[in-house]
């Protein structure tokens, strides 16, 4: 355990799976498969699943396999339901926010997240894979320290299982480093259209070839 993690956590474990998503699970694995194949497979819990995906990738085969408000564990329960089978060229995952907000150590929330991009990697050993960072809200503004603790223990593991660390955090924030209310919903948990545009344009970025996240872009004219 790094220094930052232990730091950042409270003495509580992981969530524990119920069959809250059971129907839910159930309805989107019975929806057909876009016709043409999947290309791109979005993973995870209600930020993925309030995503239109369609709308905002409408040039890729894309799939919003995202439920609930599902913690890591979650998707690991049902993985079996919502992935396994698919070969997409590329795949976009969000979670671990939910389960720090239920209570899970920065550690024990790594930990999970970590398991399901491993599984990921190994079913899916050609595809190209997205972590996408926990985001600031202003709901759970108090429990980001213990999110960016565990997305640089996540991100730190990168290489080493083969997926690649998209930081969606920072385009959320103002200039003050505190949420931007302008890209959430009344809840103050959820993006609301600007929010899933910022999002929109960094995955656009990364699904670009050659167009890394982060690049430099090109001077100006004089």
């Amino acid at each position: 355990m790094t220094a930052a993690v232990a730091a950042a956590e409270p003495p509580k474990g992981p969530a524990k799976v119920t069959p809250r998503f059971d129907a839910e699970v159930a309805a989107l694995a019975a929806r057909p498969l876009p016709v043409d194949g999947v290309s791109t497979l979005f993973l995870g819990s209600s930020s993925i699943r309030l995503w239109d995906v369609g709308m905002s990738f409408p040039t890729l085969h894309a799939l919003n396999r995202g439920f609930g408000g599902a913690a890591t564990a979650d998707v690991l329960h049902h993985y079996n339901r919502v992935v396994a089978g698919l070969q997409p060229a590329t795949v976009v995952v969000y979670v671990g926010e939910n389960d720090i907000a239920a209570g899970a150590t920065a550690e024990a929330a790594t930990t999970d997240v970590l398991t399901l991009l491993a599984r990921l990697r190994t079913d899916m050993p050609r595809a190209r894979i997205a972590y996408l960072s926990m985001k600031p809200t202003p709901l759970r503004w108090d429990l980001y320290a213990r999110m960016m603790a565990a997305n640089a223990a996540i991100k730190a593991q990168a290489a080493t299982i083969g997926f690649d660390f998209i930081d969606v955090g920072g385009a959320l924030l103002d200039e003050a480093g505190k949420p931007d209310a302008r890209y959430f919903g009344v809840d103050g948990l959820h993006l609301n259209e600007r929010g899933y545009e910022r999002w929109t344009s960094i995955v656009e970025r990364y699904l670009k070839p050659r167009a890394p996240i982060g690049a430099a872009l090109p001077a100006k004219a004089s």
